[in-house]
Protein backbone atom coordinates (compact mmCIF):
# COMPACT_ATOMS: atom_id res chain seq x y z
CA UNK A 1 0.00 0.00 0.00
CA UNK A 2 1.40 3.75 -1.00
CA UNK A 3 -1.04 6.20 -1.70
CA UNK A 4 -3.83 4.13 0.20
CA UNK A 5 -2.16 5.00 3.13
CA UNK A 6 -3.53 9.09 2.30
CA UNK A 7 -7.14 8.56 2.57
CA UNK A 8 -7.30 8.71 6.26
CA UNK A 9 -5.24 12.12 5.75
CA UNK A 10 -7.77 12.96 3.71
CA UNK A 11 -10.68 12.33 5.27
CA UNK A 12 -9.36 13.90 8.82
CA UNK A 13 -8.67 17.11 6.83
CA UNK A 14 -12.37 17.34 6.20
CA UNK A 15 -13.18 17.54 9.87
CA UNK A 16 -13.85 20.83 11.97
CA UNK A 17 -10.75 21.81 13.71
CA UNK A 18 -8.76 19.51 11.89
CA UNK A 19 -4.80 19.62 11.06
CA UNK A 20 -3.97 21.13 7.92
CA UNK A 21 -3.78 18.72 5.17
CA UNK A 22 -0.24 18.94 4.49
CA UNK A 23 0.30 17.78 8.08
CA UNK A 24 -2.09 14.52 7.99
CA UNK A 25 -0.16 13.52 4.60
CA UNK A 26 3.03 13.49 6.74
CA UNK A 27 1.25 11.72 9.72
CA UNK A 28 0.00 8.72 7.06
CA UNK A 29 3.25 8.17 5.83
CA UNK A 30 5.50 8.63 9.16
CA UNK A 31 6.11 4.89 10.19
CA UNK A 32 7.68 4.38 6.96
CA UNK A 33 9.09 8.33 7.17
CA UNK A 34 10.22 7.03 10.38
CA UNK A 35 11.57 3.70 8.76
CA UNK A 36 13.52 5.38 5.86
CA UNK A 37 15.25 7.17 8.24
CA UNK A 38 16.09 4.39 10.32
CA UNK A 39 17.65 2.27 7.75
CA UNK A 40 20.21 4.53 6.89
CA UNK A 41 22.06 3.70 9.87
CA UNK A 42 20.70 0.44 9.54
CA UNK A 43 18.90 0.26 13.16
CA UNK A 44 16.13 -1.42 10.95
CA UNK A 45 17.06 -3.46 7.64
CA UNK A 46 15.27 -4.62 4.74
CA UNK A 47 16.38 -6.63 1.43
CA UNK A 48 15.62 -6.91 -1.99
CA UNK A 49 14.36 -10.09 -2.88
CA UNK A 50 12.45 -10.26 -6.28
CA UNK A 51 9.41 -12.41 -6.20
CA UNK A 52 8.97 -12.41 -2.39
CA UNK A 53 5.46 -11.08 -3.37
CA UNK A 54 3.96 -10.56 -6.56
CA UNK A 55 3.83 -6.51 -6.09
CA UNK A 56 6.79 -5.69 -4.26
CA UNK A 57 10.44 -6.93 -4.19
CA UNK A 58 11.12 -5.86 -0.71
CA UNK A 59 12.03 -8.16 2.35
CA UNK A 60 11.07 -6.08 5.34
CA UNK A 61 12.72 -8.46 7.95
CA UNK A 62 13.75 -6.35 10.93
CA UNK A 63 11.43 -2.90 11.49
CA UNK A 64 10.65 -2.93 15.57
CA UNK A 65 10.50 0.74 15.84
CA UNK A 66 8.42 1.46 13.16
CA UNK A 67 5.97 -1.40 12.08
CA UNK A 68 5.44 -2.93 15.30
CA UNK A 69 1.77 -1.99 16.51
CA UNK A 70 3.52 -1.19 20.04
CA UNK A 71 6.05 1.33 17.50
CA UNK A 72 3.33 2.65 15.62
CA UNK A 73 1.16 3.65 18.56
CA UNK A 74 4.37 5.25 19.95
CA UNK A 75 4.94 7.39 16.97
CA UNK A 76 0.90 8.12 16.67
CA UNK A 77 1.60 9.55 20.58
CA UNK A 78 4.26 11.70 19.78
CA UNK A 79 2.93 13.22 16.67
CA UNK A 80 -0.20 14.18 18.19
CA UNK A 81 1.65 15.63 21.06
CA UNK A 82 3.48 17.42 18.56
CA UNK A 83 0.31 18.55 16.70
CA UNK A 84 -1.38 19.34 20.07
CA UNK A 85 1.48 21.95 20.83
CA UNK A 86 1.64 23.72 17.52
CA UNK A 87 -1.88 24.30 17.07
CA UNK A 88 -3.37 24.08 20.61
CA UNK A 89 -6.20 22.07 18.96
CA UNK A 90 -7.14 18.53 20.64
CA UNK A 91 -9.41 17.59 17.77
CA UNK A 92 -6.24 18.57 15.34
CA UNK A 93 -4.09 16.28 17.49
CA UNK A 94 -6.50 13.07 18.18
CA UNK A 95 -6.97 12.85 14.20
CA UNK A 96 -2.94 13.42 13.20
CA UNK A 97 -2.55 10.66 15.93
CA UNK A 98 -5.12 8.25 14.41
CA UNK A 99 -4.06 8.53 10.75
CA UNK A 100 -0.49 8.08 12.10
CA UNK A 101 -2.22 4.66 13.71
CA UNK A 102 -3.88 4.03 10.82
CA UNK A 103 -0.70 2.78 9.09
CA UNK A 104 0.32 -0.32 10.88
CA UNK A 105 -3.92 -1.52 10.65
CA UNK A 106 -3.69 -0.86 6.75
CA UNK A 107 -0.33 -2.58 6.28
CA UNK A 108 -1.76 -5.75 7.79
CA UNK A 109 -3.98 -5.89 5.12
CA UNK A 110 -1.22 -6.17 2.37
CA UNK A 111 2.03 -7.02 3.94
CA UNK A 112 3.21 -10.62 3.91
CA UNK A 113 3.80 -11.68 7.59
CA UNK A 114 6.50 -9.05 8.55
CA UNK A 115 4.48 -7.10 10.84
CA UNK A 116 4.58 -7.58 14.96
CA UNK A 117 2.87 -6.67 17.63
CA UNK A 118 5.65 -5.11 19.97
CA UNK A 119 8.78 -5.93 18.14
CA UNK A 120 8.87 -9.72 18.29
CA UNK A 121 7.43 -12.60 16.89
CA UNK A 122 4.62 -13.17 15.59
CA UNK A 123 4.78 -11.63 12.66
CA UNK A 124 1.45 -10.79 11.02
CA UNK A 125 0.23 -9.80 7.53
CA UNK A 126 -2.68 -11.27 5.11
CA UNK A 127 -0.29 -10.83 2.64
CA UNK A 128 -2.81 -9.27 0.02
CA UNK A 129 0.26 -8.20 -1.84
CA UNK A 130 0.26 -11.51 -3.57
CA UNK A 131 -2.96 -10.98 -4.97
CA UNK A 132 -2.31 -7.70 -7.30
CA UNK A 133 -6.19 -7.86 -8.97
CA UNK A 134 -7.71 -7.65 -5.09
CA UNK A 135 -4.90 -4.66 -3.79
CA UNK A 136 -4.81 -2.38 -6.78
CA UNK A 137 -8.37 -2.17 -7.16
CA UNK A 138 -8.57 -1.72 -3.29
CA UNK A 139 -6.16 0.83 -2.79
CA UNK A 140 -7.50 2.77 -5.81
CA UNK A 141 -10.72 2.67 -4.02
CA UNK A 142 -9.42 3.62 -0.96
CA UNK A 143 -8.20 6.93 -2.07
CA UNK A 144 -10.57 7.86 -4.92
CA UNK A 145 -13.22 7.31 -2.05
CA UNK A 146 -11.29 9.94 0.52
CA UNK A 147 -10.36 11.96 -2.43
CA UNK A 148 -14.07 12.53 -3.46
CA UNK A 149 -15.17 13.24 0.27
CA UNK A 150 -12.27 15.51 0.79
CA UNK A 151 -13.67 17.17 -2.32
CA UNK A 152 -17.17 17.31 -1.25
CA UNK A 153 -16.36 18.63 2.29
CA UNK A 154 -14.16 21.19 1.69
CA UNK A 155 -14.10 23.98 -1.14
CA UNK A 156 -11.54 26.45 -2.54
CA UNK A 157 -12.29 30.20 -3.70
CA UNK A 158 -10.10 28.88 -7.11
CA UNK A 159 -11.70 26.32 -7.63
CA UNK A 160 -10.22 23.24 -7.43
CA UNK A 161 -7.10 23.23 -9.34
CA UNK A 162 -4.76 22.77 -7.32
CA UNK A 163 -6.11 19.75 -5.45
CA UNK A 164 -6.35 17.87 -8.76
CA UNK A 165 -3.13 18.59 -9.37
CA UNK A 166 -2.46 16.57 -5.99
CA UNK A 167 -4.41 13.87 -7.35
CA UNK A 168 -2.66 13.79 -10.81
CA UNK A 169 0.56 13.37 -8.26
CA UNK A 170 -0.88 10.53 -6.53
CA UNK A 171 -1.19 9.15 -9.63
CA UNK A 172 1.54 10.03 -10.87
CA UNK A 173 3.71 8.30 -7.67
CA UNK A 174 1.44 5.15 -7.62
CA UNK A 175 1.95 4.26 -11.38
CA UNK A 176 5.70 4.49 -10.68
CA UNK A 177 5.50 2.14 -7.20
CA UNK A 178 3.55 -0.22 -9.49
CA UNK A 179 5.22 -0.29 -12.88
CA UNK A 180 8.38 1.36 -12.94
CA UNK A 181 11.77 0.14 -12.53
CA UNK A 182 12.75 -1.85 -9.25
CA UNK A 183 16.21 -1.70 -7.53
CA UNK A 184 18.09 -4.68 -8.31
CA UNK A 185 19.86 -4.65 -4.58
CA UNK A 186 18.91 -2.47 -1.45
CA UNK A 187 21.05 0.84 -1.47
CA UNK A 188 20.51 4.46 0.71
CA UNK A 189 19.20 5.31 -3.02
CA UNK A 190 15.97 3.30 -1.15
CA UNK A 191 15.67 5.38 1.41
CA UNK A 192 16.44 8.55 -0.03
CA UNK A 193 14.01 7.90 -2.63
CA UNK A 194 10.92 7.32 -0.56
CA UNK A 195 12.28 10.03 2.06
CA UNK A 196 12.12 12.34 -1.57
CA UNK A 197 8.38 11.24 -2.55
CA UNK A 198 7.10 11.71 1.23
CA UNK A 199 8.03 14.81 0.78
CA UNK A 200 6.94 16.17 -2.64
CA UNK A 201 3.03 14.61 -1.47
CA UNK A 202 3.19 16.58 1.76
CA UNK A 203 4.40 19.94 0.26
CA UNK A 204 2.11 19.38 -2.50
CA UNK A 205 -0.84 18.60 -0.12
CA UNK A 206 0.00 21.64 2.21
CA UNK A 207 0.00 23.99 -1.00
CA UNK A 208 -3.64 22.16 -2.20
CA UNK A 209 -4.97 22.29 1.10
CA UNK A 210 -3.82 26.00 2.02
CA UNK A 211 -6.70 27.88 0.95
CA UNK A 212 -9.25 25.23 1.08
CA UNK A 213 -12.35 25.33 3.97
CA UNK A 214 -14.92 23.30 5.06
CA UNK A 215 -18.01 23.90 2.88
CA UNK A 216 -21.35 25.21 4.22
CA UNK A 217 -23.77 22.90 3.45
Amino acid sequence: MFIGHFAPALIAAARPRAAGLGTLFVAAQLVDIGFAILLIPGIEAMRIVPGITAMNPMDLHHMPYTHSLLGALIWAAVFGAVVWFATKRKEAAIGAALVVASHWFIDLIVHIPDLTLYGMPPKLGLGLWNHPLAAMPLEILLIGGAFLYYLRRTAAPQRNWRLWLLAGLLVFAQAVDWFGPKEPAYSLAVPATMLFAYALLAGTAAWAGANRQLAVR
